[in-house]
């Protein structure tokens, strides 16, 4: 058996600032990964259990046990000739799993070594085919729906780029994938205090199919102060965005990541982004916007909340009362604005900016 250890910690190793990258893979294609997408994609394997377990090395299982307190995790991985590419990988970077002309899925690394027995357990090679090499576990994984012109473009490649193997991607090209497709994992989350690592022991999380009519994916639902990949509002932040004058940031606090900040000349304003209108998410994304304001890198001008439709006048009302305007969509490519009385902006402007 060949195993080694390439994990890192993940709250006692990871440097604060730690360079996150990018895994490309090509996961539904052919009938092999299909087969593979189903047993360890679709379905959590506990590996706690003999059949896998006794192939694992005692730091492999550590390591397993510390990111999946259940027991049980879905698992990815590479062939020999990635060895040196994924030689970089660490526990936070981001996978996109691919297939059928877009990105599927939006993975976060857990633990990762390189274990021949282990693989070939997790995916017995087909006739003919070539057995696995390096085993990584997904923190969280989640369904998308980007097409490839969509991830062509934020990272530079001419729109028609099939993907048609496994890319890592570093540096400039991965930060432009993970702002461009609002990407926040657990382990930043961890960093930056506003999610506790998991507990050894803890009871597995509950299980919720999804729909069916693109991708055969199931998730699982968690408490989380945010989601690795939200689909709903992913698509609205883009378009919005597409709209502005200047770049769209975000930034980090000790409370999480902003959806938008607007460090313009003359003004600086945080967004939320919600995918729905109901009384629930309005209040959600401005009890965000609160919590927020504060840790903002400049002093806060203007909050907004973002929806895809106009709001109900109560919703309205209430992001009013917090000095908070609405914008919503319009039509494709145009939002409306419509802004909070300067009156009760002035008077809460100062509670914005308390530290």
């Amino acid at each position: 058996m060949h195993a080694t250890d390439l994990t890192q910690g993940v709250t006692d190793s990871i440097p604060d600032n730690p360079e996150v990258r990018v895994l490309v893979c090509p996961a539904y294609g052919s009938k092999e990964s299909r087969a593979h997408w189903r047993d360890t994609l679709q379905q959590e394997v506990p590996f706690t259990e003999a059949s896998l377990a006794r192939y694992l090395s005692p730091r492999q299982l550590e390591q397993l046990s510390r990111l999946h307190a259940s027991g049980a995790a879905r698992f990815w991985g590479a062939t020999s000739t990635h060895d040196k590419a994924m030689s970089n990988v660490r526990t936070g970077d981001v996978a996109l799993f691919t297939g059928a002309k877009k990105v599927l899925a939006v993975g976060e690394v857990g633990a990762i070594f390189v274990n021949d027995a282990v693989a070939d357990v997790l995916w017995p090679p087909f006739p003919g085919g070539k057995s696995w090499h390096t085993v990584y576990s997904l923190r969280d994984f989640v369904p998308a729906e980007v097409p490839y012109e969509e991830l062509a473009e934020l990272i530079g490649y001419a729109k028609n780029y099939g993907f048609p193997g496994q890319l890592v991607l570093e540096g400039g090209k991965a930060r432009a994938v993970i702002e461009g497709l609002r990407i926040t994992t657990r382990t930043v989350l961890e960093q930056l205090g506003v999610e506790k690592p998991p507990v050894r022991g803890a009871l597995p999380t509950r299980r919720t199919e999804l729909e069916r009519q693109h991708t055969p994916i199931v998730s699982f639902d968690r408490a989380a102060a945010a989601t690795l990949y939200r689909r709903e509002e992913q698509p609205l932040v883009m378009e919005f965005c597409a709209t502005l004058a200047i770049s769209a940031e975000r930034f980090r606090s000790p409370v999480g990541l902003c959806d938008i900040y607007l460090p313009g000349p003359d003004s600086v304003e945080v967004i939320e982004a919600k995918s729905r209108t109901e009384h629930a998410y309005v209040r959600e994304a401005l009890s965000q916007l609160l919590d927020y304001a504060p840790h903002s890198p400049r002093p806060v001008d203007r909050l907004a909340v973002l929806v895809p439709g106009p709001l109900d006048e109560r919703e309205l009302q209430l992001l009013h009362r917090y000095g908070v305007d609405c914008i919503h969509r319009v039509s494709p490519g145009v939002f409306r604005r419509v802004p909070a009385p300067d009156h009760r902006r002035r008077l809460m402007k100062k509670m914005w900016t308390e530290s």
